[in-house]
């Protein structure tokens, strides 16, 4: 049975696959499910390169083209796995639960795949047979985008009727799809065909939000019924395995499977290599002050000027601040080190860590394109060792309760249930540890629809930094312009003494390794990274849908190109 195991698990063509063996033995056939749970991704640290909130200018021109591969998304081979699998399973021997079971999950991995194709392409072809891999293919139209969500819903409605309700936490099947996640994404996907990325002429007022708010409403109150809840300590989410926030995650576990993401995000000094994932200065003045304000809101209790703000950026902030961010001077007790504050100061911090131009520190920074004087902690398994960063094993929360929550918000308050959608952001930010106010909304000033629709974008951008969703909000409400024409921009540090004036080098190093100097025994200033000035080119609304790829068209002559790349297949729902 492990030779016949091997085969399944390595399937990448049909040809070496048999059905007569797969679909009558129950371990192959959960073998062949596993071998497509892959399409579920794990953690990534340069997720949101292509927003504001990492370094890294993304957008460069002709980032994206017919010719080339980036941001395509045509992935027919596993949509030819998983259509082999509902079609013969039933012709096996399983007992019919999980012969049930296999059918849901390969339903809704199709509703899956289907989805991430609309959400980059508009309309595909939506195959649903099993298809000869040199032929049959090759001569498919494209269905509408329409004919694709109405596809989709209804391979989530027939995944949702055959899978298990609730997988426990503690159930020996966790990690595989159940009838809940099913459900928060089938919210989710309506969410988006609601959105004014496929409505653009009618992003607010069309028919859609309706159904959209009617099944985001069910799906939070399903899932608010059967147990699922915000995790209480915002960062316990991933780290606390299996808690109550987790809606779906891809299980890694030490050796078997690991992940991408300490070794990404820690300091160089503390890891194998340098950083490629450091907030910006940017983001770091998105987080909002403990009353849930910004620092630049006069009516905040924090109010600070620019220069007030950049020598004490760290001071009264969103609890959140602290969990997720590590800046200069900050107490960072990586590797087990107790007591350790993290430097990025030039001449003080490690050459793997600093971040600056100072001219007498005497040595020169190598990280003046790729640095910004922040790192990430959020995720952070701190207990490994610099030895061990590559054994980071932290199951990768694909879906949240957060996100049904916000989700949800978002279309309460497009059908003008303001006070709902109030209600929600008000328990995800008292949940963070923000100051509730004399007024009990959290800092939350929202008399509007519009009002309101900002304060969730803002809200999401803090609740899930670092976790890869920003680009894409900004992408399904039509608001990609935010990026035009931006800078991103570090922090550099040099110690100084009580009475402003810089402190010797010397000094300055003692006493950094005695961990003795703290964020306020710094002066702060910024710059541009990269240092030769580039910025982030603007965004073009092509990038709304992105193009098929031009080979495909070269296989296909049926298969159109989008109409905001030179085709006439219109990939909206208008």
């Amino acid at each position: 049975m492990s030779t016949s195991c091997n085969k399944v698990l390595d399937i990448e063509d049909l040809n070496s696959y048999d059905p007569d063996l797969v679909w009558h033995d129950a371990n192959l056939a959960n073998a062949y499910m596993a071998n497509i749970y892959p399409m579920f991704g794990n953690w990534s640290t340069t997720a949101e390169q292509k927003s504001e909130q990492i370094m890294g200018i993304h957008f460069y021109p002709d980032r994206i083209t017919i010719s080339n591969g980036e941001y395509k998304s045509w992935d027919y081979n596993r949509i030819r796995l998983i259509n082999q699998a509902i079609v013969d399973v039933n012709e096996g021997t399983l007992d019919q639960d999980l012969k049930d079971n296999i059918t849901g999950q390969a339903l809704f991995m199709r509703a899956y795949a289907y989805f991430q194709m609309v959400m980059y392409h508009g309309g595909v072809p939506y195959v649903t047979v099993p298809q000869d891999r040199f032929e049959d293919d090759l001569y498919v139209p494209r269905n509408t985008t329409k004919e694709c969500f109405d596809f989709i819903i209804r391979d989530l409605d027939d995944a949702i009727a055959k899978l298990p309700a609730q997988l426990a936490k503690s159930s020996p099947e966790y990690g595989k799809i159940d009838g809940k996640f099913a459900l928060a994404f089938k919210a989710k996907v309506l969410l988006y065909m609601a959105s004014p990325q496929f409505n653009p002429s009618n992003p607010w007022n069309n028919q859609y939000w309706a159904t959209a708010y009617e099944v985001n409403k069910m799906a939070y109150e399903d899932l608010l019924a059967s147990g699922y809840a915000l995790t209480a300590e915002y960062a316990d989410i991933a780290l606390a395995e299996k808690g109550p926030e987790v809606v779906f995650a891809v299980i890694n576990s030490y050796p078997n499977k690991v992940a991408v993401w300490d070794h990404g995000v820690r300091p160089g000094s503390e890891s194998r290599g340098a950083a490629n994932a450091c907030p910006t200065w940017e983001y770091i003045k998105e987080f909002p002050m403990k009353d849930g304000k910004l620092y630049n809101d006069p009516t905040s209790a924090y109010y600070k000027t620019e220069d007030e703000f950049l020598q004490g950026y760290w001071e009264d902030r969103d609890p959140r601040f602290d969990k997720s961010i590590v800046w200069n001077g900050k107490l960072y007790e990586v590797s087990g080190k107790t007591g350790k504050r993290q430097y990025t100061s030039l001449g003080i911090a490690h050459e793997l860590d600093d971040f600056g131009v100072n001219p007498i520190a005497g040595v020169n920074s190598t990280n003046l394109n790729r640095y910004s004087g922040f790192f990430i902690e959020k995720n952070s398994l701190l207990r490994l060792t610099q030895e061990q960063v590559q054994q980071y094993d932290v199951d990768f929360v694909l879906m949240r309760f957060a996100e049904v929550m916000l989700n949800y918000a978002e279309t309460a308050n497009e059908i003008d249930r303001l006070d709902e959608a109030l209600a929600i952001v008000k328990q995800i930010r008292e949940r963070a540890g923000i100051e509730p106010g004399a007024d009990g909304n959290y800092g939350i000033i929202a008399t509007s629809k519009a009002a309101m629709r900002e304060a969730i974008l803002a809200e999401r951008n803090i609740e899930f930094c670092f976790e890869g969703h920003r680009f894409w909000d900004l992408r399904r409400l039509r608001m990609l312009d935010r990026l035009d024409g931006t800078t991103k921009h570090g922090v550099e540090a040099i110690a100084i003494n009580a009475d402003g004036t810089e402190m010797a080098m010397g000094t300055a190093r003692a006493r950094a390794n005695d961990y003795e100097l703290e964020a306020q025994d710094f002066r702060y200033s910024l710059l541009q990274v990269p240092l030769s000035g580039v910025k982030v080119n603007a965004v073009p609304d092509s990038y709304y849908f992105f193009p098929i790829q031009e080979s495909v068209i070269d296989r296909n002559p049926n298969i159109e190109q989008n109409n905001n790349w030179g085709g006439a297949f219109n990939p909206t729902l208008e």
